[in-house]
């Protein structure tokens, strides 16, 4: 958690999130309203920490790893957009200029709500780490959550990451109502990659609980893989050392070390 993060929980009188995520910052969030909610419950999350925003409280909307990232800042944006509200960056945050439409003839004309999105530590930033550095070069992230986005699209996303040597960093990668998708998704990846391809499975990363596996693209334990799981899939310059993971980045290609 960047300091930031921390100095809007202790500062927030509302916090809302996934009831999963509040728990691991629960000694945070005493004498604050906390509103916790379900899986799938994303939009009346949002909404409500919306309405309790333009009440007037300070209110703080919890996602894991980063916000912008597979999070909710996205969706707070669309549903701010959608009831044409006027959305404005802190004080301290606003650019010295700013669009002529935002202002009157007296400044500027204030805003109905002041949004922050505070940088986290996303899910392939701390899984990298673990590894190595398995994100060196060009990388692609790729989810394969087909709740909001058709698997079709998601099929060609993964085919063209990885015709392009990315590597690839995997969200959602199996579930309990989606335990083939992790399969169809090697499936895809193998047209393009060979089956020795370096993969790391990284699950609960800097939490309680982490585990971590490398194995090769062709011998990826499934059983093993849950939503609480991201996938590394290397380059094809990828390769493991000492229990590490690293994709160069070109400088041996460049330069004579030994010199």
């Amino acid at each position: 958690m960047v300091p930031e993060a921390l100095d809007a929980l202790l500062s927030a009188e509302v916090v809302l999130g996934y009831k999963t995520y509040l728990g691991l910052i629960e000694e945070l969030l005493e004498g604050k309203e906390v509103l916790s909610s379900g899986m799938r419950k994303e939009v009346d999350r949002c909404g409500l920490a919306i309405d309790r925003a333009l009440e007037g409280h300070r209110v703080v909307l919890v996602s894991s790893g980063d916000a912008g990232i597979y999070g909710m800042a996205g969706l707070v944006f669309d549903i701010c957009r959608e009831r044409s509200l006027r959305v404005s960056s802190p004080p301290h945050r606003t650019p010295s200029t700013e669009p002529a439409d935002l202002r009157d003839e007296k400044g500027e004309v204030p805003p109905d709500l002041f949004v922050e999105v505070i940088p986290g530590v996303a899910a392939f930033n701390a899984a990298a780490s673990i590894l190595g550095a398995p994100l060196m070069h060009d990388f692609a992230v790729v989810s394969l959550s087909d709740h909001l986005t058709p698997w079709e699209l998601i099929e060609k996303r993964l085919q063209a990451a990885a015709s392009a040597d990315f590597v690839m960093a995997i969200y959602n990668p199996r579930s309990k109502t989606r335990p083939d998708l992790l399969e169809k998704a090697q499936k895809v990846i193998l047209r393009e990659k060979a089956p020795e391809t370096p993969v790391a499975i990284i699950r609960k990363a800097m939490r309680g609980g982490q585990w971590k596996c490398i194995t090769t693209l062709a011998e990826i334990p499934f059983e093993e893989v849950d939503m609480q799981s991201i996938l590394i899939v290397g380059n094809s310059k990828t390769y493991v050392w000492n229990g590490w993971m690293v994709t160069p980045r070109g400088y041996l290609d460049k330069y004579n070390l030994s010199e």
